[in-house]
């Protein structure tokens, strides 16, 4: 027999669904420029909250993470994928093993 949850581990479920709920709807209204809009808007208020309790490397790290996908488009627009191909890959394994969630 499995323990009940918890209120921590039910509003953790919620929240992930929320959160692919609110992308495929994003998705169903506007493609996949919806859902790159609703993940920034998502990042930008994640990396807001970080830095009012004054973890201020976010920006650093969505500076490097974004300095990293331009080098990635631009390679790729010059012929060579295996940045991108490589991009890709790794970010679906991690979003895969870790789906987004608020703390809690």
């Amino acid at each position: 027999m499995t323990r009940p949850l918890t209120s921590a581990e039910i509003g953790a479920g919620k929240r992930r669904a929320w959160y692919v709920d609110e992308e495929r709807r994003a998705r169903e209204q506007r493609g996949e420029q919806g859902a790159m809009e609703f993940w920034l808007r998502t990042a930008r208020s994640q990396i807001a909250k970080d830095i009012r309790v004054g973890r201020t490397d976010a920006w650093a790290g969505f500076a490097l993470v974004c300095r990293l996908l331009m080098t990635a488009l631009q390679k790729r627009a010059a012929g060579d994928r295996r940045i991108w191909d490589d991009l890709m890959r790794y970010a679906e394994q991690v979003v895969a093993q870790h789906p987004p969630h608020d703390p809690a």
